[in-house]
C-alpha cells in the first residue's frame, strides 16, 4: 500500500484546505497559516480562481462576506483563463506606468507604503477583469503592486466618499454605468 504524499506548495495546500472546507466561510488568518505563513498567500488564492477556475467568493462577490473572508461552494472548477501576457507586453506596461503602482503609487523596489518591511513588487493587472470580458490588450493593462493586485488594498486604502463615487459613476459612459448597475444587482440580489 502506497501512502499519498501531502501537498507541498502553498497553492496545493490552500486548494486542499478549500476542498476540505466546502461551504464554510474561511478567514484570511486561517488561509495564511495553511499556506505556511508565506507573504503572498492571497496571490495563491487568486491563482486558484484565475488559473484553476475555482469559484472562491469574497466580499466583492457576496455582500454577506466581510473583507478577509473566503468561501468555496463547489469543488468543480469552471474553465480558467490561460496566461497570455508576453514578457514584451509586461515590460511595455511597466515602462509606460513608470514602474509605479497605478492604484496606490508605490514604486518598484522601494519599501511599500502600507508594509514598509517588504519591498514593492509590481504585477500586471487588468483594468477590466478577464472574467468581465476584459482583454490582454495593453490598453486594458496596468502596473499594480502585489498589495493592490491581491486585493489587500481593500483593507488598507481609504475608501472613496459617496460623493466622489457618484461623481465617477456620472462621468462614466452609459455602458459602464449599466455595468455598475448590473454588478450592484448581482452583489445585492435580495435588495
Amino acid at each position: 500500500m502506497r501512502l499519498s504524499k501531502p501537498p507541498s506548495g502553498a497553492r496545493s495546500k490552500l486548494r486542499a484546505f478549500f476542498l476540505c472546507n466546502l461551504g464554510r466561510v474561511l478567514e484570511a488568518e486561517e488561509l495564511r497559516h495553511v499556506s505556511g505563513n508565506i507573504s503572498e498567500w492571497a496571490r495563491r488564492v487568486r491563482e486558484l480562481r484565475t488559473e484553476e477556475g475555482y469559484q472562491i467568493l469574497t466580499h466583492n462577490d457576496r455582500s454577506e462576506l466581510k473583507p478577509g473572508q473566503y468561501l468555496l461552494e463547489t469543488a468543480k472548477p469552471q474553465p480558467a483563463f490561460e496566461r497570455a501576457i508576453s514578457k514584451e507586453t509586461r515590460a511595455f506596461v511597466l515602462d509606460r506606468n513608470g514602474f509605479t503602482c497605478q492604484q496606490c503609487g508605490a514604486v518598484a523596489g522601494e519599501p511599500h507604503p502600507y508594509d514598509p518591511a517588504r519591498k514593492t513588487r509590481l504585477h500586471i493587472g487588468h483594468v477590466i477583469d478577464k472574467s468581465l470580458g476584459g482583454t490582454d490588450d495593453v490598453g486594458n493593462l496596468r502596473a499594480l503592486c502585489s498589495v493592490c493586485n491581491e486585493g489587500a488594498a481593500n483593507l488598507t486604502h481609504d475608501r472613496p466618499s459617496l460623493l466622489k463615487l457618484l461623481v465617477q459613476i456620472r462621468r462614466a459612459t452609459a455602458s459602464d454605468q449599466r455595468a455598475v448597475l448590473k454588478w450592484l444587482r448581482d452583489k445585492f440580489p435580495k435588495d
